[in-house]
C-alpha cells in the first residue's frame, strides 16, 4: 500500500509509517495543481496545508484515505471524497496547546504594540513614550468565539492574566453550560462584541461563519479594543476590519488571512493590511510539540485503518444511516451464507446500507446485521429462515 505525505511530517511518523509496511513518499513541496499529477496509485494521502481539490480525487483512482494532519478540514473537498468513497480524517485537538499560546501572545503582542516597538528600535527609534501607551489586560474582558478545545485553552491562560471572560458559541453554549465551564455567556456574536474589551475568534470555517467578522459585528466593538484571529481567515471581512482599525482605533492581530498564500509561497500580497496590524504568518499550530503530537495520531489513524478498515477521527461518514430496516441474523460462521443473503436481497431490489458480521468466541457461530433502504418481503425471510446455517432471523423497522 502506498502513502503520499504533501507536507511536511517528523522523520519519526514517516519511519513508523514505514513499520507497518507501506511505501512511504514524502513530498513537501507539492502545491495543489501539481497534486492531480502525482497522485497516481497512492491509497492513503496525508496533508497539512497542501488543499485537496476534486481533480486530485479524480485523478487518485486508488485512493482510498486522506488524512488532515490538523484539526480543520476547509481545505478539502469533502463534497467529492464522499461522492467517490474515500475516507477524510483529521487530528483535532493535537494543535489546541499551540494555537491558544499563540492566541496569547498575540492579545500581549497587540496590547503593548510590540511588533511596532521592535520595528521602532531596529530602526534606531527610541519611542518610549509612544509605545508605553497601554491599557494592561488584568481586570479587562476577553470575549471568545467559539468555545471548542482551542476556545477552552484560551480562556484558561487568560484566567492566568486574571482576565475576565465571556464566550459565544452558536453550537452547544447555554448560559448554564458557560457556568459550568467558568465563562460569562454571550447570547450573540455582537453582544460579546459590545461586551469585550478583546475578542477572539476560534470557529471553524463554513458558509455559516464566512466573514462573521464583519462591519455589523465591528461597530458593536468598543473603540480601541483588540481583535485576535488564529483561526481561519475567511471569518473577518477584511475591507470592514481595515477601515474599522481607521474609524475606531482597533488593536488587531492576525495569524490568518483570506485568500492567504499557499505554505510553500514565500511572498505575501497584503501588505498594507500588514502595516495596520500586529501579524504572523498563519503558525498558530506550529511547535515542535503539536508537529509530533499530529504526527503520532496521523500514523495512529493508518494503523487503524489497516487494521480495521475503519479509520479513527473521519469527518465525512454519513451520521445518520438512510436505512429504513435492519436485518439480524444469527448464523453459524460458514462460507457463502451471507452471500447467499446478499443475493437474495439483491434480486428484490434493495439497497444495503450498512452490513456488519460479528463472530462469537470458538468461531461457530456469528450475527449479521445488515440495514435496509426498505422492507424484504415475507418470501424472502422465509427464505432466508429456511437455509440449515441461518440459527434465528429478526427484522426491526427504524
Amino acid at each position: 500500500m502506498k502513502v503520499l505525505i504533501a507536507d511536511k511530517l517528523s522523520k519519526d511518523a514517516v519511519t513508523a509509517l514505514e513499520t507497518l509496511g507501506l511505501e512511504v513518499s514524502v513530498q513537501p513541496e507539492l502545491t495543489a495543481e501539481k497534486l492531480p499529477e502525482v497522485i497516481g496509485d497512492t491509497n492513503i494521502l496525508i496533508v497539512r496545508s497542501t488543499k485537496v481539490t476534486a481533480k486530485t480525487f479524480d485523478a487518485g483512482k486508488a485512493l482510498s484515505l486522506v488524512i488532515r494532519a490538523g484539526a480543520g478540514v476547509n481545505t478539502i473537498d469533502l463534497a467529492t471524497a464522499s461522492a467517490k468513497g474515500v475516507y477524510v480524517a483529521n487530528c483535532p485537538g493535537k494543535n489546541t496547546a499551540a494555537v491558544a499560546e499563540l492566541t496569547i501572545g498575540l492579545l500581549i503582542a497587540a496590547d503593548r504594540r510590540i511588533g511596532n516597538a521592535t520595528i521602532g528600535l531596529r530602526e534606531g527609534k527610541w519611542e518610549k513614550k509612544e509605545y508605553g501607551k497601554s491599557r494592561g489586560l488584568k481586570g479587562r474582558t476577553l470575549g471568545i468565539l467559539g468555545l471548542g478545545n482551542i476556545g477552552k485553552s484560551v480562556a484558561q491562560r487568560a484566567k492566568g492574566l486574571e482576565m475576565n471572560v465571556i464566550a459565544w458559541d452558536g453550537f452547544w453554549l447555554t448560559p448554564e453550560l458557560a457556568e459550568e465551564n467558568g465563562v460569562g455567556y454571550a447570547a450573540s456574536p455582537e453582544e460579546l462584541a459590545a461586551a469585550s474589551d478583546a475578542v477572539t475568534v476560534h470557529l471553524a470555517a463554513s458558509p455559516d461563519s464566512q466573514h462573521m467578522i464583519n462591519k455589523a459585528f465591528l461597530d458593536k466593538m468598543k473603540d480601541g479594543a483588540i481583535l485576535i484571529n488564529a483561526s481561519r481567515g475567511e471569518l473577518v471581512d477584511t475591507e470592514a476590519l481595515k477601515a474599522a482599525i481607521l474609524q475606531k482605533g482597533l488593536r488587531v492581530a492576525l495569524d490568518v488571512y483570506e485568500n492567504e498564500p499557499a505554505a510553500t509561497a514565500n511572498e505575501f500580497a497584503q501588505t498594507d493590511l500588514a502595516a495596520m496590524v500586529t501579524c504572523t504568518p498563519h503558525i498558530g499550530a506550529s511547535t515542535d510539540q503539536a508537529a509530533d503530537a499530529i504526527a503520532e495520531e496521523a500514523v495512529r489513524i493508518v494503523d487503524t485503518f489497516l487494521k480495521t478498515g475503519h479509520p479513527v477521527g473521519t469527518v465525512n461518514v454519513c451520521k445518520q444511516s438512510p436505512a429504513t430496516h435492519s436485518l439480524v441474523l444469527r448464523h453459524l460462521n460458514r462460507a457463502g451464507i451471507l452471500a447467499s443473503v446478499l443475493q437474495a436481497i439483491r434480486e428484490e431490489g434493495i439497497n444495503v446500507e450498512e452490513i456488519e458480521n460479528t463472530i462469537f468466541d470458538g468461531a461457530v457461530a456469528a450475527s449479521c446485521s445488515i440495514l435496509l433502504d426498505q422492507a424484504p418481503s415475507e418470501k424472502l425471510l422465509a427464505s432466508v429462515a429456511a437455509n440449515d446455517s441461518v440459527l434465528n432471523v429478526m427484522l426491526n423497522e427504524r
